[in-house]
């Protein structure tokens, strides 16, 4: 896929750093089945040019770094809608930031909910505007991730904190994100692609590979949660479609609360 086919996403180069902006504002960035596409077409970009030494990862706009899957669309269609390769791929992506052998850096320009709050906790580091917000969403839209999104997050913020967050489905600010080690830093808003881009550059000074292997060693540790990752994905596929999962999703679009007592069985 080529940059010019970007609809979804925006890919710059500014010297030794990839700069992919999810560009979805009017839907606070959230993804859909193209975005996803985009999102791995752009990393692959960036993993294949040598003369890129990290990839930051944003969001267009003030308000959203990114808001997970777009809810509206599944309340509408059933699914994320088309894809180049008839699948959803978002499972792929989480890899892709995990596996391209360069750091990735969440520059969170504001709402990071829902997969978009796992897109950036999956980063490298992650700096933070002080407007930003973090949170998850799925229990209360009719989804979950019960992979990376969950056991990856317990390994930074601990299992209390995880817990805390996907239980209650609460929006944190960036001072306590901060606080509870989501994230690296915390910068005026006007500050953030510039601040992100210094530590990128600080990066490009450095053996691009000892980067490399200190990256996959950082991985080690958590890699057999991949496998948990794919169980999980399987069983969202289904629930994702069932009444249950889907009044998740239609409660949002229709901006009620949802009922789920009904699906309680007695």
């Amino acid at each position: 896929m080529d940059t010019h086919d970007f609809e979804d996403v925006v890919y710059e180069v500014h010297g030794p750093t990839a700069v992919v902006t999810i560009n979805r504002p009017a839907r606070y960035n959230a993804f859909r089945g193209r975005t996803i596409d985009e999102l791995i077409a752009a990393f692959r970009l960036a993993w294949a040019d040598t003369a890129v030494l990290s990839v930051i990862l944003t969001g267009a706009g003030e308000k959203a770094f990114c808001t997970g899957g777009d809810v509206k669309q599944r309340a509408e269609t059933g699914d994320y809608g088309p894809t180049a390769s008839g699948m959803f791929e978002v499972d792929y992506f989480h890899r892709l930031i995990r596996d391209i052998p360069k750091p990735v850096i969440a520059a969170v320009n504001g709402l990071a909910i829902g997969g978009g709050h796992v897109f950036h906790v999956l980063c490298d580091l992650s700096i933070a505007s002080e407007t930003a917000r973090f949170g998850q969403a799925g229990p209360r839209v009719g989804s979950f991730d019960a992979g990376f999104g969950t056991t990856y997050l317990a390994r930074i913020v601990g299992e209390k904190r995880a817990r805390e967050i996907w239980y209650l489905c609460r929006q944190y600010d960036a001072a306590t994100a901060e606080r509870w080690g989501l994230v690296n830093a915390v910068v005026p808003a006007d500050d953030l692609m510039a601040e992100a881009h210094r530590w990128a550059e600080d990066i490009a000074r450095m053996s691009p590979t000892a980067i490399k292997f200190l990256k996959h060693s950082f991985n080690t540790d958590t890699e057999h949660q991949a496998g948990l990752a794919n169980v999980a994905s399987a069983a969202l596929s289904l629930y994702a479609t069932s009444d249950e999962g889907l009044e998740g999703a239609h409660a949002f679009a229709e901006k009620r609360a949802p009922d789920f007592a009904r699906h309680v069985r007695r």
